[in-house]
């Protein structure tokens, strides 16, 4: 029988199987017809159902009813999901031929290919040619079903006019608005004229909002209206308008209607669709919440009547408008289904699309059980349109390629689809919406919070979506009371303060696959980690042999004597205390001398319970400020704050200990009074106890800003002198009663604990024991705690010296991050004191047990090695600093003056001398390198320093430093270098240069970061006063690649291998289990690779691009030096910005560009007079030493 009532359909099958889907259908057939095509696209035609997702859709629905599906799809459209699922489809015209909206206004093309198919019905769909009389008279008269309204109540319907005239004919109330359609102006100006404003112009032949503008007093009536007729006009084809009052906050509500081909029409009840957006329709409700029941059964009886009168065939949907004070005002009568049946559908348990076609097909509603008798409803339904936009940037659509999709599910919840797939391609060409979402419960509440949570459960990464502000709307209380408008979303601001996904594991992966494709783009990493296992964690045992478990709370320590005795307390305790405590500095500056502060804060977080346990005894951890600071951002892309708050959460016994860097808090240069204040008041809330306040030129003014910043704050005030060079030297300036009077000073300014910073390891035993012997003897009761580096090897032995002369607390480090430019061996100390009464009361079988750990994140972070192989006793002659001697070595390679190691070190001697022999401590230790590295690379002698002083282009450091910016140096600044060196073109300083600083605007900087980053805390605005571009550039790369704090080190550093499984713990209790899959191929069209991995088991990819497929060799030509008017780059680095072109008129010294390299920048000048010529360099531009600039040609 199936094959007699369906012969075209099995001709072919029947040879090939006897099983098969359409013999299934037909089997079940219910209907003569055949074959359905859907003139439509997307979510409208497409038939999908997979586990736990329902998508009703039109091929669905003909299915059900046996029938075959064909669809009709543009060029763009070629791989949209609604061609796959169909049983059939065609391509609308050929390439080109139309544009992709065109292609589906195509009425003779379309009934073409339904006619040469076979098809026997079709539907429109919503859109496009769904509410046009021509295209339905054309199906029609093909001797096709169209599924619809007939052709003449299209025309009477689709014109708001008509409609309008006959709701008044049928005593339906409308609002105030022209009698006809408006084609000109002038008859708009004169219904604002005669009515006043506010006014709404729609387009009188099209809906979806299109066409449509709200004008209101002080407005351009001449702009909307054109505005609003060209768009109606390129929508619809057809650029007339009406006119109407403008209601003032009203709801929208609809009526959904079905008739049948013998007279009876009925009603499914209302849906409030009053949350719009640009008069679209964004969350709709059914039925309309708090609507009163004698206004809705007026509604739904007017509704009736108006379909009734035009003999309304098929599905329609009747709109009216709802005032405050519950009157009510016809709009007009869609005559075709909308987007937002389904919630009808949901609480009446009535199938609309399967209804349209069988109606269609000669079906009476009585057949199909629709009386309105046997129609009611069934709690609450809402309806959310996922739409690729982007609420911040005014929901602006977003294009691209959907790289994860995962959808909600569960009961209740319901999915209409159109191309939300992964591997979707969105397209800029046609509706942004990708699914629409609705649930259905008993109550309004119930419908609410199902639908808050399926949006949640949503995962869609690739492009932007609007789901982080319909969750926003869904939780607003305006919403949850039921009450909203059709201006709501213009009228609340406050819904834009939205939560927003964090796309954690697709950003991830995008950072692994670019490591997988191009390597580790860290900076200064060489080559990758010797060692990849996986790290063994230690054992601490009791003494009793028992395993101590460290998750259990950590022993009293000095901690919780600051916490109970506060400051002065904390510092009576340490004094009165016997033996000689040690700060342990692994977690800082260890890892910064030896390793280029490249550890990373996992690695600290993994050992941090053990460590609260083994150094409970300890005086402190010092684990930040300095350098850590930037460098976390800078390099390691993390949040120093993180870390410090993450340490102390699994630290709570051990005081933090911080370097800070007097005036200059944790920047290179001074900065406003109040941005110091405010950045210890965040330091000390966020974790650190004991601040070591420094000047790098042991400049006291610039001391205390520190110190009262400080003590305003709560934290312990460790006042610090640098120690620099050796004091028992007799020819240096520095001897012991400079700095006994430097420590009046210092005990003057009110601190808690005397700091000593010997910052190079300079030193000696001997020195150790006189200076702080003296201290002690004049200042009894004063804490003193000494900090060293072990770079000539004595570091154990004066640190000894030091405990013996009364020092409360020395430095060491970890045994395996001890050593050389680094801290004097934690181990080695505690042997040396051990059965004296310095004894620090540490159990030395804990700290080798912590040391093992170590061991292990050494080799990890081998790539970071400086290549040092011992202990270096010249140091006590160029005293260049530990944690800027393995900086130097690497900024000399990266320079290309590895090679000359020993030049730049002797340089640094000389360059020392040539600024007045000063304190050598970040950052005028950067100074000394800066100008040494300049004198290698342009082989220059002290002399020649001197001599062309008045010409040659200093870095930036060197010239900050001769003005003054960093203050004063002890014995003042050198002449007559400074004056021939800054020309007369900078202001000589003569007192600290915070000074004269304006305040900065904490709660403006505060409120523009919340501007750009939709969020920020006051962490962040201290983070953006030390480092404006450093944190701009963090939180640019955090917002591509996420927060990669949680990636295991060995995958930050190097790729995984192909297969290897590993783990990431985004979150507690929340893992992603990774495997490398595959890296694909080169696309010479985009220069990207796709590298695919399995996430959790779902096969996820990204495409990535290949750096080095982009590398051109730009070979660029050198700078002649006998020719003055060649200007050459000084040294290798990047051109950071360039300040002339070609033409530009400049005298001499005037600034041609700044180069930047490692951190130093350097203005290239105009060596003379003229006008610039050959311009060979960009911004962003590499170069290497003396390539050419430009030329500046004399006039």
């Amino acid at each position: 029988m199936a094959t007699q009532e369906y012969p075209d359909v099995f001709e072919e099958v029947e040879s090939t199987t006897a099983h098969s889907v359409h013999r299934l259908r037909a089997n079940s057939t219910i209907m003569q017809v055949q074959k359905l095509l859907v003139a439509n696209r997307g979510e409208i035609p497409q038939f999908a159902e997979r586990a736990r997702k329902r998508r009703e859709l039109t091929f669905r629905k003909a299915h059900e009813l046996s029938l075959l599906t064909v669809a009709v799809y543009s060029h763009e459209d070629r791989l949209s999901m609604h061609r796959q699922k169909a049983d059939e489809a065609y391509a609308i015209g050929q390439r080109g031929q139309y544009t992709p909206v065109q292609a589906y206004l195509q009425i003779d093309e379309i009934i073409k290919i339904a006619k040469d198919h076979n098809v026997n019905m079709i539907h429109p769909g919503y859109g496009f040619l769904s509410e046009n009389a021509e295209f339905a008279r054309k199906v029609e008269a093909s001797g096709m079903i169209f599924i619809g309204p007939t052709p003449e109540v299209i025309s009477s319907l689709g014109d708001k006019v008509s409609a309008r005239n006959l709701a008044i004919k049928n005593n339906v109330p409308v609002v105030p608005g022209t009698d006809g359609p408006v084609g000109e102006f002038e008859a708009a100006e004169e219904f604002v004229k005669k009515y006043g404003y506010p006014v709404i112009i729609k387009a009188a032949f099209g809906g979806g909002g299109r066409g449509m503008r709200v004008v209101r007093e002080g407005e351009s009536i001449r702009e909307a209206f054109e505005r609003a007729t060209s768009e109606a006009k390129s929508a619809f084809g057809n650029g007339t308008v009406f006119i109407e009052r403008f209601l003032d906050k009203p709801k929208h509500i609809e009526v959904q209607l079905l008739g049948d081909n013998f007279g009876n029409v009925v009603h499914l009840y209302e849906r409030d669709c009053s949350v719009q957006r640009r008069h679209q329709k964004v969350v709709e409700i059914a039925p309309a919440k708090d609507l009163p029941a004698d206004v809705r059964q007026s509604i739904l009886n007017d509704a009736v009547r108006l379909a009734q009168s035009v003999n309304y065939r098929n599905a329609g949907t009747a709109e009216f408008l709802v005032d405050q004070q519950n009157r009510y005002y016809f709009i007009e009568i869609n005559p075709r289904i909308q987007v937002e049946h389904t919630i009808t559908e949901e609480i009446t348990g009535i199938d609309i699309v399967a209804a349209q076609i069988q109606i269609a097909a000669g079906a009476s509603l009585e057949q199909l059980g629709l009386t309105q008798d046997r129609i009611s409803t069934r709690g609450f339904a809402i309806q959310c349109r996922v739409t690729t936009e982007d609420p911040a940037k005014g929901f602006q659509p977003d294009t691209g390629k959907i790289e994860v999709y995962r959808s909600a599910g569960g009961n209740g919840v319901r999915l209409d689809g159109g191309n939300g797939f992964a591997g979707a391609i969105i397209t800029p060409h046609y509706d942004s919406m990708l699914v629409k979402c609705t649930c259905h419960g008993s109550t309004y509440e119930i419908a609410r919070r199902k639908m808050l949570r399926a949006l949640v459960e949503f995962r869609i990464r690739g492009v932007k979506t609007n789901i982080p502000f319909l969750a926003s709307l869904l939780t607003h209380e305006t919403f949850i009371a039921g009450n909203c408008w059709t201006t709501f979303i213009d009228d609340t601001p406050s819904l834009f303060g939205m939560v927003r996904s964090q796309n954690r594991a697709q950003k991830l992966l995008a950072y692994l696959g670019d490591i997988a494709v191009n390597g580790s783009s860290i900076k200064g990493q060489i080559g990758e980690p010797k060692f990849k296992g996986d790290i063994i964690l230690p054992t601490l045992k009791d003494a009793s042999g028992n395993v101590i478990d460290v998750n259990s709370p950590p022993p009293q320590g000095w901690r919780n004597v600051l916490l109970n005795e506060g400051p002065e307390g904390f510092a009576k305790a340490v004094r009165k205390y016997k033996g000689t405590l040690i700060m342990d500095t692994t977690w800082r500056d260890a890892h910064q001398s030896l390793l280029a502060t490249r550890v990373r804060t996992i690695d600290f977080v993994n050992i941090a319970k053990h460590t609260a346990h083994a150094y409970a005894n300890a005086y402190s951890l010092e684990c930040w400020g300095g350098a850590t600071f930037d460098v976390a951002m800078r390099f390691l892309y993390e949040d120093p704050w993180d870390r410090l708050r993450k340490l102390r959460r699994l630290v709570p016994n051990v005081p933090f200990q911080m370097l800070l860097r007097g005036a200059n808090g944790v920047a290179y240069s001074s900065l406003p009074d109040n941005a110091i204040f405010h950045f210890c008041e965040q330091a000390k809330r966020n974790g650190v106890d004991i601040f070591r306040v420094f000047d790098a030129l042991n400049d006291v003014d610039q001391l205390a800003l520190g110190i009262e910043a400080v003590r305003k704050a709560g934290g312990v005030i460790e006042g610090t002198i640098c120690y620099s060079g050796d004091m028992l030297n007799p020819k240096k300036k520095y001897n012991l009663q400079y700095y006994l009077d430097l420590t009046d000073k210092v005990v003057a300014l009110g601190i808690h604990i005397l700091g000593i910073k010997d910052m190079a390891g300079v030193l000696k035993p001997a020195a150790a024991t006189l200076l702080i012997g003296a201290i002690r003897k004049k200042y009894p009761d004063l804490p003193i705690h000494v900090h060293t580096h072990d770079s000539a090897g004595t570091g154990v032995a004066s640190m000894a010296a030091c405990a013996a002369a009364g020092a409360d607390a020395v430095d060491t480090a970890t045994d395996s991050m001890s050593g050389m430019t680094s801290q004097p061996s934690v181990g080695a100390l505690l042997a040396s004191l051990e059965g004296t009464e310095q004894d620090p009361g540490l159990n030395v079988e804990h700290i080798r047990a912590i040391d093992s750990y170590w061991q292990q994140l050494r080799l990890l972070y081998s790539c970071f090695e400086a290549g040092l192989t011992g202990p270096d006793p010249e140091v006590y002659v160029h005293e260049i600093p530990g944690g800027q001697l393995t900086n130097l070595l690497f900024q000399a390679t990266q320079l290309g003056l590895g090679k000359q190691w020993a030049e730049t070190k002797k340089a640094y001697t000389q360059a020392n001398y040539l600024l007045g022999d000063i304190v050598k401590v970040t950052p005028t230790s950067k100074v000394v390198g800066d100008l040494a590295q300049f004198m290698v690379s342009n082989k220059l002698s002290p002399e020649d320093v001197i001599e062309r002083a008045d010409t040659l282009d200093f870095p930036s450091s060197v010239l900050d430093f001769l003005q003054g910016l960093m203050g004063q140096p002890f014995g003042g600044f050198p002449e007559p270098l400074r004056t021939k060196a800054l020309r007369g073109k900078r202001e000589l300083l003569t007192e600290r240069p915070g000074k004269s600083l304006a305040p900065v605007d904490l709660a403006k900087i505060k409120s523009e970061l919340e501007e750009k980053y939709s969020f920020a805390t006051e962490c962040d605005v201290a983070s953006y006063n030390m480092y404006p571009k450093v944190f701009a550039d963090y939180k640019d790369f955090v917002a591509k690649y996420g927060d990669l704090s949680v990636l295991p080190t060995k995958y930050f550093l190097a790729k995984p291998e192909i297969n290897e499984e590993f783990h990431v713990d985004i979150e507690k209790g929340k893992t992603l289990i990774l495997k490398l899959l595959a890296i694909g191929p080169l696309s010479e069209q985009t220069g990207q690779r796709e590298v695919f991995f399995e996430m959790n088991g779902e096969v996820r990819q990204v495409a990535v691009d290949d750096k080095k497929a982009a590398v051109e060799n730009v070979s660029r030509s050198k700078a002649d030096p006998g020719d003055t008017s060649q200007v050459g780059a000084p040294m290798s680095g990047v051109v950071v910005e360039v300040r002339v072109k070609d033409g530009t008129e400049v005298k001499k010294g005037d600034p041609v560009a700044v180069l930047s390299a490692m951190k130093m920048e350097m203005v290239i000048s105009a060596p003379h007079s003229g006008k610039v010529a050959d311009l060979q360099i960009r911004e962003g531009d590499s170069v290497d030493g003396q390539d050419l600039v430009c030329r500046i040609v004399r006039p």
